[in-house]
């Protein structure tokens, strides 16, 4: 309550008997006739408007023409049942006020439909419409959502740090942070950047996941979990891809491989179990607009078990699938989302756990079977999308982990302290990463990820 201000979403569920409300919020139409006006009005605490009724007669005719679409107003009226069918009630207005214009000659979100590719270069007042009002309110809800579920479950939220001087994926696609001036950076005799010079002494970089760091919190607090921003230099112009996305990653001491898979398929489906019960409207409209079969998406990941599938059947069902695949398959090479999708959509028909990955693709730091060839990693696939999460049982053993250090050339004075963990007290321990922008993606039924994240980052574009 501000002012007295009720919200449109409370206001939409009151019961009418002609009370005074007071309600602000943005102009989306206003029609009517010489008599009456009819002022559609969004507050964002919801899609729906309500409707403000105007006896044209009662009112300063130039404030009038002075509210048009994009306005701001305040209005102080009687709540009544609306004789009009699509919403319970509206408001009579005895009076209103001006807070700000939006002219429409200028003002560029008219009644119209607008592409999402002209919203994006609008992304400063692209909230203002009902899709992203919509989007952004599940963005919020699932964030809320997964705070709920690992602090319900005893979960501690971890800090892990944005800067850091390690790569933990070893992806090398880092960006660098630095105060030298570039236009004079300090070198050393042979020629290299002097970072002794730099703010923090030596070469750091904006991190790309908080793993790392996480497992030593593991391996203090048992369970943890970290959800924060993480940054790739990938130079990839995809409707998948960001500069700048979310991760949420919870790492876990005595957890083998299956809790690990349990873990990741309970949190999923609570998500998309916390979705529909809050957010129906919003994905309502979403459906509507956009996908169709959005809803039915959701209930069948929370109507089915998950197929838990080792890499090698799998890789060996799409081989004798006689389907036609862009990338070619074979033992040994990475999947791309095309195979990922067939696996969930047209053999399973199901969401897919893959584990049991060949440790050639996989990172340094999962745990190696006995076979020698794989690794205890696990990727759950989702339809529509690919890969929603990875992750893994990550290696316990000090003299295994050192001896994959060392054959894929890492420095181990870049990870000496991520190796005291399994020097000191090891344990078994597992964790996994989910791309927040992903799982939007997904639960909103939206086809590029630009359109999940207020502000996208990506190859030549961080606007606003």
């Amino acid at each position: 309550m501000t002012g007295g201000r009720i919200k449109i979403k409370e206001l939409l569920k009151s019961a009418p008997h002609s009370q005074e409300v007071v309600v602000k919020g943005w102009v989306r139409t206003k029609r009517g006739n010489k008599k009456v006006a009819f002022i559609a009005l969004n507050d964002g605490s919801t899609i729906n408007n309500i409707q403000v009724v105007v006896d044209v007669e009662k009112f300063d005719e130039e404030l009038l023409r002075q509210i048009t679409t994009g306005a701001c107003i305040k209005v102080i009226g009687a709540l009544v049942e609306s004789l009009g069918s699509g919403q319970p009630v509206e408001v009579q207005a005895t009076s209103m006020e001006l807070y700000g214009t939006a002219n429409p000659d200028t003002y560029p979100l008219q009644k119209k439909g607008h592409t999402l590719e002209f919203l994006r270069e609008i992304a400063h007042l692209r909230p203002r419409t009902n899709t992203f009002g919509a989007v952004f309110r599940i963005r919020h809800a699932m964030a809320y959502a997964i705070h709920k579920y690992f602090n319900d479950k005893g979960f501690c939220y971890l800090h892990t740090p944005l800067i850091t001087g390690s790569d933990a994926e070893g992806a090398g696609a880092m960006f660098s942070v630095t105060t030298l001036d570039l236009n004079n950076v300090p070198k050393t005799e042979d020629g290299k950047v002097d970072y002794t010079q730099d703010f923090f002494g030596k070469s750091c970089n904006l991190t790309v996941s908080g793993q790392l760091e996480g497992e030593l919190g593991a391996m203090a607090l048992s369970e943890i979990y970290t959800f924060g921003p993480t940054f790739r230099a990938e130079n990839s112009n995809t409707p998948r891809h960001l500069a700048e996305f979310w991760m949420i990653e919870p790492e876990m001491a005595f957890y083998e491989i299956e809790d690990n898979m349990n873990l990741a398929e309970d949190f999923l489906k609570y998500l998309i179990r916390y979705a529909l019960d809050n957010s129906m409207d919003d994905l309502q409209f979403l459906a509507k607009m956009y996908d169709g079969e959005l809803i039915d998406r959701l209930n069948f990941v929370l109507n089915n078990d998950f197929v838990r599938l080792d890499y090698t059947e799998g890789i060996d069902i799409l081989m004798k699938s006689g389907h036609k695949f862009e990338f070619p398959v074979s033992w040994g090479l990475d999947l791309q989302s095309e195979h990922e999708r067939y696996l969930v959509e047209q053999h399973f028909k199901k969401p897919v756990i893959l584990t049991n990955y060949p440790k050639e693709i996989k990172a340094f730091y999962m745990k190696q079977n006995d076979d020698g060839k794989t690794v205890r990693a696990m990727d759950v696939l989702f339809p529509k999308i690919g890969e929603i999460i990875g992750g893994s049982q990550r290696e316990e053993s000090l003299e295994k982990l050192t001896k994959r250090i060392e054959e894929l050339h890492i420095p181990q004075k870049d990870v000496w302290w991520y190796l005291d963990t399994r020097r000191f007290g090891t344990a078994p321990h597992s964790g996994f990463g989910l791309g927040f922008e992903r799982l939007l993606l997904f639960v909103t039924g939206m086809a590029n990820i630009r359109d999940v994240i207020p502000f996208p980052r990506t190859p030549k574009n961080a606007e606003f």
